[in-house]
């Protein structure tokens, strides 16, 4: 109709209302403050600090062990730097077939041989040095596991079984255990007693053909330096 005053779609009157409609979603976001900055700061801060509480007695008792050590001491035992975690995806079962998760081998220290489920007269013998050497840390054994990773698929005899008391066997395959635990040039992996802390870290290797009496000591200074921040039982 002539004379009419509505408009058509898309006009300058529709125009208008849109770009009104649109002011209306565009929100400026809040710039933060000295105050939070200061505070996000602080947070970070307070847990940094409680990570190095949390870390300062194991640190500090290694730090006595391997470096305020009275002159002219030694370790018998290989000191592994850097220490080696165990692997969070180690295969680990027992001897029903059962996946064991890594997390039961934490929390305790783990002295461990490796050894074929055959045990031939090395395995035996090693697994007789590991049963005494636990049983002459006295009080402290509690804190000590004997731990046997066997890496292959041989069946274990019953009479093994029964001589090993209540140490723990796991079978692990070997390129995976090899990834973790190393033997010294020129050595096999069965030919090492291994010491791994309470904390899943593979820190220390005893030589091959080992005098029991210095991996005794070597046993014994390690319970007493660690007694701060480790206690028996899992």
């Amino acid at each position: 109709m002539s004379g009419s005053n509505s408009s058509a779609p898309g006009s300058a009157g529709d125009s208008g209302l849109a770009s009104e409609a649109l002011s209306f979603t565009i929100h400026s976001l809040p710039q933060p403050s000295l105050e939070d900055a200061r505070r996000i700061r602080h947070g970070r801060l307070k847990l940094l600090l409680v990570l190095l509480v949390c870390a300062a007695p194991v640190i500090a008792s290694y730090f006595t062990y391997y470096v305020l050590r009275p002159q002219g001491r030694t370790n018998y035992g290989e000191l592994i730097l850097p220490t080696r975690e165990l692997p969070p995806g180690l295969l680990l079962r027992d001897l029903q077939g059962g996946r064991v998760p890594t997390a039961a081998l934490r929390q305790q220290w783990q002295l461990v041989v490796v050894a074929g489920g055959d045990c031939d007269r090395l395995c035996e013998t090693q697994l007789y040095l590991q049963r005494q050497l636990r049983e002459t840390l006295g009080k402290d054994r509690a804190r000590l596991d004997k731990l046997w990773l066997v890496p292959d698929d041989a069946a274990v005899r019953p009479e093994v079984l029964r001589s090993i008391g209540d140490a723990r066997v796991l079978r692990v395959p070997r390129a995976e255990l090899a990834a973790w635990l190393e033997p010294a040039a020129g050595q096999a992996l069965e030919n090492h007693f291994y010491l791994v802390d309470p904390m899943g870290q593979w820190m220390m290797r005893f030589p091959a053909q080992p005098d029991p009496s210095r991996i005794k000591r070597d046993l014994t200074r390690l319970m007493t330096a660690s007694r701060s921040w480790d206690t028996a039982g899992h």
